[in-house]
């Protein structure tokens, strides 16, 4: 079994926490700002110190490989992401990132030798919280999004990841394609609260949710709000808000694993005395059933369409990314189960209802994933925790059924 610094671990957490750490012990590393440039040349440096040279492709993701006795071996893909939501917590990404390093710090401490390389990763703008298209690094290595559209995609300032990537001096001059990938593995927090009401310390993730990301605009006729007559108001924030209501209800008429959410409202000419002019909001639904997400999409539609026609409003509707739900490779999950009930650590299998980057890669490799227990089931947010206890049982899953997989024929 190899063994983990469970001190050195922690020490690598704290000291990452730092870069873009908030009040609230929180952690704000929005993609390609100076925070996560920061974060990145600490983890190259980190890197370095093993004596690994670091790659990085023109979309920014960041690759070093730990070499196997056999050079013609496919390598062990293992890491996750580095960049934060905005003000959110500081285990979402970055652990799975540290619990990797961490992984090849192990193999070094013991002189292991792995019959296929292990190669870690750091991918570009998985939150999708700055760039709009969540996972848009893993994305691009796999082919799904053209690398064109992604280095063309902007910030709400207007800035191009392209921009971001050259002020970061993360452009790098790879190639952002796959090579031959054995396996992927991805540790991350649950995000949800499964695992602790379960008392289990792992999840063996074998699955990821179907999800639709969309955006509505709603325009109507600004007027002033005190000499208008109700009956004579067009108010695009009335039509916007009796749709939202009627969204918030949609997944109870779906399925029981259904969910929505309208995640960002903006209204002009957000003025208290002036009727709303236009209104605009995003709705996140999502599904393990594909089937279920569509008719969720179609939904929204006929009640964005009802909610304008009660107020004689016109509308937009953008249908901003969709992804299928992902069924992992049933070799890795075993190996992940089997590696928990080796070692008698409280593990459960599950599927998650977040996106992650082992879903795009999946798609031209086997891949599954390693889950710990989110405390509340809270994330996204600086509250965010995971107790260190169940952080170090996941990392023991993940570095042994590392090694495991790096030796299989």
């Amino acid at each position: 079994m190899l063994s983990i610094d469970a001190d050195r671990l922690r020490r690598a957490f704290d000291t990452y926490s730092e870069i873009g750490a908030t009040e609230a012990g929180g952690l704000h590393r929005l993609t390609l700002s100076e925070e996560d440039e920061r974060a990145r040349d600490r983890f190259r440096s980190d890197l370095e110190a093993l004596g690994l040279d670091v790659r990085v492709d023109e979309l920014g993701n960041m690759f070093a490989r730990r070499e196997g006795t056999d050079p013609d071996a496919e390598p062990v893909l293992i890491g996750s992401h580095l960049d934060s939501q905005p003000y959110g917590g500081r285990y979402d990404g970055q652990l799975g990132v540290l619990v990797a390093l961490e992984t090849l710090r192990a193999m070094e401490d013991a002189d292991v030798e792995t019959r296929r390389p292990v190669e870690i990763v750091n991918w570009t703008n998985e939150e999708g919280a700055r760039f709009q298209h969540a996972m848009l690094g893993s994305a691009a290595w796999v082919g799904d999004t053209p690398v064109d559209e992604a280095l063309a995609i902007t910030d709400r300032d207007g800035v191009s990841v392209e921009e971001a990537l050259e002020e970061t001096g993360y452009d790098g001059d790879e190639p952002c394609e796959p090579h031959g990938v054995h396996a992927h593995v991805e540790l991350h927090i649950e995000q949800g609260p499964k695992l602790e009401s379960l008392g289990k310390s792992v999840g063996v993730v074998e699955g990821v949710y179907s999800m639709a990301w969309m955006e509505a605009t709603v325009h109507g006729e600004a007027d002033h709000a005190g000499p208008t007559p109700m009956h004579q108001r067009t108010d695009a924030l009335t039509a916007a808000t009796d749709a939202i209501d009627r969204v918030e209800a949609m997944p109870n008429d779906l399925s029981s694993d259904a969910v929505a959410t309208v995640g960002r409202v903006s209204v002009d000419p957000d003025a208290i005395n002036v009727i709303p002019s236009r209104a605009e909001f995003t709705v996140d639904v999502r599904s393990y059933d594909d089937a279920v997400v569509e008719e969720a999409v179609d939904r929204v539609q006929f009640e964005l369409q009802t909610a304008c026609d009660r107020v004689g409003a016109e509308h937009e509707f953008e249908k901003l990314w969709h992804i299928p739900h992902t069924e992992f490779d049933e070799g890795v999950v075993s190996v992940l189960d089997e590696t928990a009930s080796d070692l008698d650590i409280a593990h459960e299998r599950m599927v998650s209802g977040a996106g992650h980057d082992a879903k795009y890669v999946s798609d031209v490799a086997p891949a599954a994933m390693v889950f710990v227990p989110s405390e509340d089931g809270k994330t996204h947010n600086e509250a965010e925790f995971t107790p260190w206890e169940d952080v170090v049982a996941g990392t023991r899953v993940y570095a042994e059924a590392t090694r495991r997989l790096a030796n299989e024929s």
